[in-house]
């Protein structure tokens, strides 16, 4: 016995799953999104948001996802507060599995996103949107004439460095080894950028300041010496990792564990789809995730047109 059929269910509600939600009820689809405990994506640990369209005055991140939450109900969408914790996609209707609870759907949406790897300290878990950042794309602005840190020695540091130099006073990549893991020619505009610098064979033992990021305690894993760095901003650049645990074993993954799609939105099982940063590893913006949701929201409705159970 199952707790209800619905045309629809997301998982996930990031800025992908709750625009998602957005159309399939606004196109009289019974929607049901499964959000999570914690509910919201990324967004929920972003302070300013500045590049979203239609917000000329920055909005803060939790405001603008619950915009979207209400947005999402008041075309219909029913939101469980409550974490998925297996699937069955092979047969349909679609299986969701809550707790106890096992919900069925004529298609899938999948939002379940990417979280960025973080370092494990307690204090970065505290500044996260104090100072605190995965992306330089979203928050280097904020840091205009500053002093940042970079932690991370791939691609994505590089491309994080390079960007906060467009505005920070100073950047300084901190590697825990002495030379780079990033392509050649990414590694040549660091070190011809005068206002990047970099600090070897060290790692961030802590995030220093108590409302704000003042800056970071740092150990050389070779010699052991701790050394202090004043900085405004810690941005932390070590990889992220698709949240897919679940649905291994039930679509098609690439070896980074994203969820592989074609044309758009679908994955390797007819009537479920894929949005936002789960099968988005170069982006990682809201309004690409939103976008990304919209398409998924409309492939799921053709499909339901011309799949009727």
């Amino acid at each position: 016995m199952t707790d209800g059929l619905y045309d629809v269910i997301i998982i996930g509600s990031g800025p992908a799953g709750l625009t998602a939600a957005i159309y399939t009820s606004r196109a009289m689809l019974e929607t049901l999104v499964i959000g999570g405990t914690t509910w919201g994506g990324q967004l929920m640990l972003t302070s300013e948001v500045e590049n979203f369209p239609g917000f000329p005055q920055e909005i803060l991140g939790p405001e603008l996802m619950t915009k979207m939450r209400k947005q999402a109900e008041k075309f219909g969408a029913k939101i469980l507060f409550e974490d998925v914790t297996s699937v069955d996609f092979s047969s349909r209707p679609f299986k969701i599995n809550v707790g106890d609870k096992s919900f069925e759907a004529k298609a899938v949406i999948i939002a379940t996103g990417a979280s960025a790897k973080w370092l494990g300290l307690l204090s970065e878990v505290r500044l996260q949107g104090r100072g605190v950042s995965a992306c330089a794309t979203c928050d280097a602005p904020l840091f205009r004439d500053k002093k940042v840190v970079v932690v991370g020695g791939g691609d994505t540091a590089m491309d994080e460095a390079l960007a906060l130099a467009k505005y920070a006073r100073e950047v300084t990549i901190v590697h825990r080894r002495d030379k780079l893991r990033a392509s050649r020619i990414l590694q040549e505009r660091v070190f011809a950028n005068k206002k990047i610098n970099c600090i070897w064979n060290s790692v961030v033992e802590d995030i220093l300041g108590e409302n704000r990021v003042e800056g970071v305690r740092l150990k050389n894993v070779k010699t052991g010496e701790f050394t202090m760095l004043s900085a405004d901003a810690v941005f932390v650049a070590i990889g992220h990792k698709p949240s897919t645990e679940m649905f291994k074993g039930q679509i098609d993954l690439d070896e980074k564990g994203y969820i592989i799609v074609h044309d758009q939105t679908k994955t390797s099982i007819e009537g479920v789809f894929a949005a936002g940063d789960v099968q988005d590893y170069r982006y990682k913006q809201a309004v690409t995730s939103a976008g990304s949701g919209c398409r998924a929201a409309l492939d799921a409705e053709k499909f339901l047109q011309e799949h009727p159970i």
